[in-house]
Parts: C-alpha cells; sequence; structure tokens
C-alpha cells in the first residue's frame, strides 16, 4: 500500500520544522502573506503603502526637483532630512507630554506604552538629528562639533529623555510609575528651549526655516514643496513606528500595572479596621 511522505500530512508529529503542508519552506508552516499580514496588523497595509509612497516622492523632490542651494550646494539637500527628523523627535516627545498628562489622570495601560514608545523613538530620532546635523556642519561649516546652543540644548533634551526610558525601566509599583509621568510632564520644558535657542542665544545655526517667530518662509518655492513632503514623509514614518511599538508594549504595560494593583490591594494592613 502507498504510503504518503512524512512532513506532508495535516497534524504529522513528524512533519519536519519551518515547512508548510506541502513541505515548502516556510515559518512554521504559516505562509509568507499571513506573515506579512501579522507585521503590519498595528498599522495596515494601506497605511504601510502610502507611507513608502510618500517617502519616495519626498526623495525625488528632495533630490532631483528642488534646486541646490545657490550657497551651501549639494550639501543644503540634508535640511530635506534634518530638519523633518528634528521635527519629529519635537513630535515624539509632545506625545510623552501628553501621555504622561493622561497616566497622572487615570493610570492605565495605553498611556503607559504610549508613552515609553514615544519616548523610545523621540531618543532615536534626537541621535539622527545630531547626526545628520554634524554631517551638514561638517559640509558647510568645516567642522563636525560645535558647543553652540541648539546642539547643547538638543544633547540636552536627549538626556532629559533617556532618564525618563531609565526612570521607566527601575519603576516599580504605582509611586514610581507617577514618578516616571512627572518625569515626562517637566522633561518636556527642553523642547521650546532647543526650538527657539537659536533665537535666545548667539549661535552657528541660522533661526528657524519653519515655525520661526515673524511666520515667514524664506525659502524657494520647489524647495519648500520638497521640505513640505519630507515632514509629511517623516511624521508619516514617526506614527508607523509608534503603533508597531505601542502594539509591542501594551500587553507589558498591562502587565505592569496589574501588578502593582494587586500589590496594593494585598498590602499588610490595607484592609484593616475596615
Amino acid at each position: 500500500m502507498a504510503t504518503e511522505p512524512q512532513g506532508h500530512r495535516a497534524g504529522d508529529p513528524d512533519a519536519r520544522p519551518g515547512s508548510d503542508r506541502a513541505g515548502r519552506p516556510g515559518s512554521g508552516g504559516v505562509p509568507l502573506h499571513a506573515m506579512t499580514r501579522r507585521l503590519l496588523a498595528p498599522v495596515g497595509l494601506r497605511w504601510m503603502t502610502g507611507t513608502v509612497a510618500v517617502v519616495a516622492c519626498a526623495l525625488v523632490l528632495g533630490t532631483v526637483v528642488a534646486p541646490p542651494d545657490a550657497i551651501q550646494g549639494h550639501a543644503q539637500r540634508l535640511m530635506y532630512v534634518h530638519v523633518p527628523v528634528a521635527w519629529s523627535a519635537y513630535l515624539c516627545f509632545t506625545v510623552v507630554l501628553i501621555a504622561s498628562l493622561a497616566f497622572l489622570r487615570r493610570r492605565g495601560p495605553l498611556s503607559a506604552a504610549v508613552g515609553q514608545a514615544a519616548g523610545e523613538v523621540g531618543v532615536v530620532l534626537t541621535a539622527l538629528t545630531l547626526f545628520s546635523g554634524s554631517l551638514w556642519g561638517a559640509l558647510t561649516w568645516g567642522t563636525w562639533w560645535v558647543w553652540d546652543a541648539r546642539v547643547t540644548a538638543t544633547v540636552a533634551m536627549g538626556l532629559v529623555y533617556l532618564i525618563y526610558l531609565s526612570a521607566r525601566g527601575i519603576a516599580t509599583g504605582a509611586r514610581g510609575q507617577m514618578l516616571t509621568a512627572l518625569i515626562g510632564v517637566v522633561g518636556f520644558a527642553i523642547v521650546p528651549v532647543v526650538h527657539f535657542s537659536v533665537v535666545w542665544w548667539r549661535t552657528l545655526h541660522q533661526p528657524a526655516t519653519i515655525l520661526s517667530p515673524d511666520l515667514t518662509l524664506p525659502i524657494e518655492g520647489r524647495m519648500a514643496l520638497a521640505l513640505a513632503v519630507s515632514f509629511l514623509a517623516m511624521t508619516l514614518v514617526t506614527l508607523t513606528l509608534l503603533r508597531l511599538r505601542v502594539h509591542a508594549l501594551l500587553p507589558a504595560a498591562r502587565g505592569q500595572l496589574d501588578a502593582s494593583t494587586t500589590a496594593v490591594h494585598t498590602t499588610p494592613g490595607a484592609g484593616a479596621g475596615s
């Protein structure tokens, strides 16, 4: 009697690991398209496709359509990376502020996960801001690093949110989590200092191109278009990273809050006098 090869029958205990029912290489029998859907579940395929399309448009506008700067030449094209990345770091730390205020008002796992995710992405974006700024400075100023007000304030901003993330990592119990949220609120004060440092102090950096106090936009039209699309692209990338990270952090945040709540309810003497 003919027998079916091992590993081809559904439920066969001797099936080869990492192969599907037809014996093709896979990941535990999960088809590739199913793995892709699972990976993109927090954001959705349409969102990811739209984000990739906007990023591609930003690259074309920044490298081909926008003209080189009259003084800096092609080095100025780093603006289409440096400025949107810095803006996205501001956005992340604004999200930390909002999530921390929400956690102080009503302790919930979602606000805890959002705050941590925004802090992590914001620190990475701050590092990218410093790196891209250093590269731009080397090409235009002839030096990689100058401790002027903007650079110093940006480093301080990164350190503030590293402290915030460290506090989140070591915080135990309700009191520790509330203290971490308080750091997230107070720490936001460094963000406007970074942005307006070029106005308040004499620095090598030029005044703000975007969100300047006089609300002017001293930039050529095609450059403005490339910068605007780059802002949109970096914002979409940042929101994508935040959604993916929140999705990953939420179960642990729920468990941590449940554990702290249980610890409060089981503290000796908590029910004394009742």
